[in-house]
């Protein structure tokens, strides 16, 4: 069975105006099949030789890759559907309306049918890596949060190592759990702490909203010992905007790259239902909002990605509404 899904451009449909001109112009107008992502050649020769024509050719912009899995959350006793988020987000943001001034391209998917996980984290990192070679900007659509080790791999492996990469991570889990035999949802940024200790590069990582009620004292000492700084979801509120915002300046200051990962079980569980684990608080999209919007202002955000949508669990779309909303944001 194939593990790589081709561009469906076909997904890319939505309403017309044509009695308001290129002022009504919606994602499906815009979205563009990325040419190295088309197809998936056999070696690494035939790799290079496409990504360079490519390059050639396409204006840099934003690469959406679909990661089309869940096996980390069946793992981690979660309730899958997430393998399905790529295509319901795709098909939301067909009808958003544009205000981008740069090109967007999709880049396909990267599945995961025989249970392979680490595997499809290797293909998703691939072309995380091209997408940044040739200059682009990487937003990827989970999946399950295992999707986080694949993206942060990709990164690693654009940068050979060096500069320091902050890991910004909303979400009400630390997701530090120690991998023993298989990684899974729950593991990632333990994954990412191992790998980092191995190639002897710091491990800078940040999570915000931690519900306490959902992590073990275990993981929290792990936070501990790992110097991780988080920020629970009870404080993260628009009073605290300010502490915030100057808690996020103090930790951008220390890095030269940024990955954003956002687990969208963050959110109140009445905005966003369509989660393995919906948030019994969570932390509005008042507060997130201007989060993201400083860790792009800050200029060192490299790739980004979204978590743990369902749309199994959703509810009138509710959730993939949200979902589409953030992609807006992040590449505006």
């Amino acid at each position: 069975m194939d593990k790589f899904n081709p561009v469906d451009m076909s997904l890319w449909q939505g309403r017309h105006d044509p009695e308001d001109g290129e002022l009504a112009l919606r994602w499906h107008d815009k979205v563009q099949p990325w040419a190295a992502g088309a197809q998936e050649p056999a070696g690494a020769q035939e790799a290079a030789g496409a990504q360079e024509a490519a390059g050639a050719q396409e204006a840099a912009g934003v690469v959406l890759l679909g990661f089309a899995c869940d096996e980390g959350v069946r793992r981690n006793k979660g309730r899958i559907g997430a393998a399905d988020a790529p295509l319901a987000v795709r098909k939301l943001l067909a009808n958003t309306a544009w205000h981008l001034n740069r090109p967007v391209y999709d880049g396909g998917d990267v599945s995961c049918p025989d249970g392979d996980l680490d595997a499809t984290h290797g293909r998703l990192a691939e072309r995380v890596a091209s997408a940044l070679d040739l200059g682009h900007f990487p937003l990827v659509l989970g999946g399950g949060h295992e999707v986080a080790f694949g993206s942060w791999s990709g990164l690693n492996r654009h940068l050979g190592g060096s500069g320091k990469v902050g890991i910004i991570n909303f979400d009400a889990h630390f997701d530090l759990r120690m991998k023993l035999e298989l990684a899974s949802s729950g593991t990632p940024f333990f994954q990412i702490a191992e790998q980092c200790a191995a190639q002897g590069t710091p491990f800078h990582y940040a999570c915000l909203g931690v519900a306490e009620t959902a992590n073990t004292q275990a993981l929290f000492a792990r936070a501990e010992a790992l110097g991780v700084w988080h920020v629970l979801d009870e404080a993260m509120t628009q009073a605290e905007l300010p502490a915030l915002l100057a808690g996020l300046d103090t930790f951008i200051a220390d890095c030269d790259h940024l990955y954003l990962t956002i687990d969208l079980d963050v959110l109140p569980g009445a905005v966003m239902p369509g989660v393995s684990a919906p948030a019994a608080r969570g932390v509005e999209l008042a507060v997130i909002e201007p989060l993201i919007a400083h860790i792009r202002a800050s200029g060192k955000l490299r790739l980004a990605d979204l978590a743990e949508f369902n749309p199994m669990l959703d509810q009138d779309n509710r959730s993939a509404r949200v979902a589409a909303r953030l992609v807006h944001l992040l590449t505006r």
